[in-house]
């Protein structure tokens, strides 16, 4: 294991030149899409209503043609359908593992492409969306990881993520019919889990986000959203306040020696400093928990001492502790620790009260376990000697 992974910088992000046309809809928070209709012809004492009726079409029936919104006047549709367009990213490849799990390949403008990956449970459907292609963290446990950042996501392109999976999975309600009148949710949970480090995308995370949870719209409770994050400090508390979702952190060590190794930010903002800020966060965001996520390394963090040490570091935070075990890819530096070893870790994290669930490995046959997002022009692009010598060895 490495210890000479370079500390990860902050991202500074420019400003993205709008692609010329029409202008895409799909991401626009209701003030912003209020603002653009108003910018673009739509009398003000009208705008609210406007923003109402597109905002139910795009995000609750998952309408993109502007001619099949009927209480809009026939005129007006045309107007709309000259001047805006409601565009998603493009799937250009799907994927289905044994165990139900769906791994979407999905184009973004610039023809970029990152991964999406559907997790099929018997209560729930979770959808692990992405926020950068590629990622600016050196997680060397992280197939991601040896993907550079290209660039961040729009806020259209990470809620575009949700409405794709749910046109793939028909579930769109039709109109007059609300969602769940069906049954549960095929889509019903969402975790920023995918490519890239959400805290360094903060703005366009957030009004994706706000869509997501709009009550018009798909509707999903702050409850139902997780973002998991390495550790930006400076960045937590405002995700406590202005998104107020559930929070998972990518914690994975006991020690700031280990931990520099495993997630090099840790060199910028340490255990000591992100557990101040994470104690914080319940409180100010009504969230119930922080879910720990530990990745289970063989002989590296796995021990009795490393177990009875996490105990100690989260006393008085509201937690659990989500044991993952080692998803492997190909030049991977590290092992998954043995399966009676993760089974003692749990045991003692149980015994000091706290839920330690052992993570089922989903979608290991096509790629889209935890850590093993990356995009297929990548994996394409980079033999296995590039990824060795990426990843340190």
């Amino acid at each position: 294991m490495t210890d000479t992974a370079p500390i990860t910088q902050d991202v500074l992000t420019i400003p993205r030149k709008l692609p010329e046309g029409p202008v895409n809809l799909v991401g626009l928070t209701r003030d912003r899409l209020r603002d653009t209709l108003i910018a673009h012809g739509t009398p003000e004492r009208q705008a609210k209503m406007r923003v109402n009726q597109i905002w139910q079409w795009i995000y609750q029936w998952g309408v993109r043609d502007f001619h099949a919104m009927t209480n809009l006047s026939k005129a007006y549709r045309a107007e709309l359908a000259d001047t805006f367009t409601i565009a998603i990213p493009e799937i250009v490849d799907k994927q289905v593992s044994a165990d139900g799990t769906r791994k979407y390949l999905v184009r973004i403008a610039g023809g970029h492409e990152v991964e999406t990956v559907y997790i099929p449970e018997e209560d729930r459907g979770t959808l692990c969306i992405s926020s950068q292609v590629g990622c600016t963290l050196t997680c060397s446990f992280c197939h991601t990881g040896t993907q550079k950042l290209v660039r961040n996501l729009t806020a259209g392109e990470i809620i575009g993520q949700v409405m794709l999976a749910r046109d793939d999975l028909g579930e769109w309600p039709q109109p007059g019919v609300g969602s769940g009148t069906d049954g549960p949710r095929l889509l019903s949970n969402i975790v920023l889990m995918g490519m890239g480090e959400p805290l360094y995308n903060f703005d366009n995370v957030r009004d994706a986000m706000k869509i997501a949870m709009d009550g018009e719209g798909i509707a999903l409770s702050h409850r139902r959203i997780t973002l998991s994050t390495s550790g930006i400090v400076p960045e937590i508390a405002k995700t406590a306040e202005e998104i107020g979702c559930m929070l998972a952190v990518s914690f994975h060590a006991t020690t700031d020696e280990v931990r520099n190794k495993l997630v090099p930010i840790n060199k910028k903002w340490n255990i000591e400093a992100l557990l101040d800020a994470l104690r914080a966060y319940p409180k100010a965001s009504n969230s119930e928990r922080i879910t720990f996520e530990y990745v289970m390394l063989k002989d590296v963090n796995d021990s009795d001492e490393d177990a009875r040490r996490l105990v100690q570091l989260i006393k008085g935070i509201p937690a659990k502790i989500n044991l993952i075990p080692f998803n492997e890819w190909p030049g991977a530096p590290h092992e998954r620790s043995d399966w009676t070893r993760i089974e003692r870790f749990a045991d003692i994290i149980y015994k000091a009260g706290y839920a330690s669930p052992i993570r089922t490995p989903r979608g290991e046959d096509i790629m889209a376990a935890c850590g093993q997002l990356k995009s297929a022009t990548e994996r394409e692009r980079k033999s296995r000697k590039d990824i060795e010598a990426e990843t340190g060895l």
